[in-house]
């Protein structure tokens, strides 16, 4: 049996203006909430528990869904929110990869979800935002050869988040890499339309490529199902009281991700650059330059 987290509800102002609020609140973990006022909309991240946003509640509607049982045990894999995937996203075969020679082991979704993160800036002039880092040390060096720095700044502003991703190569070789996020949508139903344009995708049920005509039924299936071929960086779904969800991101999210759990109320749409074994596989990796930084992006949005 996990440990669980004690909880305590304390709150407090940390930075504001008149349109923009940042409250540092203590519930298990040290919380964050950037709030916009105007639009009714706040955003909540947990440095501690892997930098993940547990809350995003646009226009008044909340989108996650975050089994809280597995937030508050530091030793679980948090079930909801959006945990942050990398240097991979997805599995791989028997924990393992190889990489010039050496075999290293490497949970799902890579080393950044599990580790604490810093925060080192917080803003309110013109958008409520929030600037975490991750830097490389000697336990992500036993899983992932690379020293690396990680800076996110999740931005609310006009009603959406927008989450800047800077990935820098503090080793001195290239640095393969995926990236990618797990954002856990809260809905009831399952049998979903999709507004994209891919019309492929891989069903890892049975790891056939099949049509797609917009709809997945997620129900009852266990495993995940990839879109292919999208051709634009977006996607958006219907989710809650008449409205949709509608993601932009970066072209090198080249796949979405389709999953959910029978009985559970959410449905994952996950963007990836790389999909399952691509370290193994050394295909569709993001390498990156001794000293350069990967810039890319992800916005969520709420429509009518």
């Amino acid at each position: 049996m996990g440990k669980t987290q004690a909880t305590t509800q304390e709150e407090y102002l940390l930075t504001s203006n008149s349109a923009y609020q940042i409250n540092q609140t203590i519930d298990g973990f040290p919380l964050y909430e950037l709030k916009e006022e105007s639009t009714n909309s706040t955003v909540v991240i947990c440095p501690q528990r892997g930098g993940i946003v547990t809350s995003c509640r646009l226009q008044g509607i909340e989108l996650l869904y975050l089994d809280r049982d597995t937030f508050l045990n530091p030793d679980a894999n948090i079930r909801g929110g959006i945990p942050v995937l990398f240097p991979i996203a997805g599995q791989l075969v028997k924990g393992q990869y190889e990489w010039k020679g050496r075999t290293y082991a490497m949970k799902n979704h890579g080393v950044a979800r599990i580790l604490p993160w810093e925060v080192v800036a917080t803003e309110t002039e013109g958008s409520a935002s929030i600037t975490l880092v991750l830097n490389g040390n000697a336990e992500t060096l036993a899983a992932y050869p690379f020293a690396f720095e990680l800076r996110f700044t999740y931005r609310l502003k006009n009603g959406a988040l927008s989450i800047e991703q800077q990935y820098t190569n503090r080793s001195g070789e290239e640095m393969p890499m995926v990236a990618g996020f797990h954002p856990y949508f809260a809905t009831e139903g399952k049998n979903l339309t999709y507004d994209t344009d891919a019309t492929r995708i891989l069903d890892y049920n049975d790891k056939q490529e099949k049509p797609f005509d917009g709809t997945l039924f997620l129900e009852g299936m266990v495993e995940s199902a990839a879109l292919l071929d999208a051709g634009k960086p977006e996607i958006g779904f219907p989710l809650a009281q008449g409205r949709s969800v509608r993601l932009t991101y970066s072209e090198q999210f080249r796949y979405v991700v389709l999953w959910s759990v029978a009985g559970k109320p959410f449905v994952c749409v996950e963007p990836w650059t790389a999909l399952n074994e691509a370290l193994n596989d050394k295909k569709e990796l993001l390498m990156v330059a001794p000293g350069d930084t990967l810039d890319l992006t992800l916005n969520i949005a709420l429509e009518a």
